[in-house]
């Protein structure tokens, strides 16, 4: 069975939470539409592949940059926090699975964690909301460590919190600089198969260990 294969030698479970365990890749399309909308500009058709990877943080100050806004980072963080808050705690749903797939892990003695590039505000209602509070035992995101994915910083903390080696880590992901950065943190990835990353899939399958739909295959 692909679940028992995946997981043999594992003792945790790290997860990426937009377009993996949520359906919520969708929302930021509108946002940034509506956001430079108040300016005046109009969303460029490259930008979610310009800012794949990036922290909270790093994609405020990409946009700050970019399109020459006069806010501050925090003050753009906040903005966006506020139009995309509702949204988290009453919208998104969760993979098909993926709930259930998590308790399942908790049940069997596996440590999980969330090694997210949102901000920690919008995981932390997001996971209140949909009921995952004591299926996840760390939650961490990419602006609380040096580098955004591509780069292995978000994982290696997991690994380090849960005291568990990475080479004992599995890591779900649904775009290629997040697969990358569980690569290259020395852990097993299984890319998620999401409308927003379908463009790219060739580069997941190439990328990742394992390929799933959604979390249905696994329980």
């Amino acid at each position: 069975m692909l679940r028992g294969q995946m997981l043999e030698g594992k003792k945790a479970v790290l997860f990426d939470m937009d377009g993996t365990l949520a359906d919520s890749m969708w929302i930021w399309r509108a946002i940034d539409v509506e956001f430079l909308g108040r300016y005046g500009l109009t969303l460029p058709e490259q930008l979610q592949e310009d800012i794949e990877g990036m922290s909270f943080s790093e994609t405020a100050h990409y946009f700050r940059k970019t399109f020459g806004l006069r806010e501050s980072e925090e003050e753009i963080k906040a903005i966006w926090n506020e139009m995309a808050y509702a949204k988290y705690r009453d919208e998104i749903p969760l993979k098909p699975g993926a709930r259930d797939f998590v308790f399942w892990l908790k049940a069997q003695g596996f440590r999980t964690a969330i090694c997210t590039s949102n901000s920690r505000e919008l995981i932390d209602v997001a996971v209140e909301a949909r009921g995952l509070t004591d299926g996840i035992d760390y939650v961490v995101t990419a602006c609380e460590v040096q580098a955004g994915k591509p780069a292995p910083d978000i994982y290696l903390r997991a690994a380090m919190e849960l005291e568990v080696p990475p080479a004992a880590c599995l890591v779900f992901e649904d775009i290629p600089a997040g697969i990358l950065a569980g690569k290259r943190a020395g852990m097993t990835v299984c890319a998620v198969e999401d409308e927003y990353s379908a463009y790219c899939m060739e580069e997941k399958r190439r990328l990742s260990d394992y390929v799933i739909h959604d979390f249905t295959d696994l329980i």
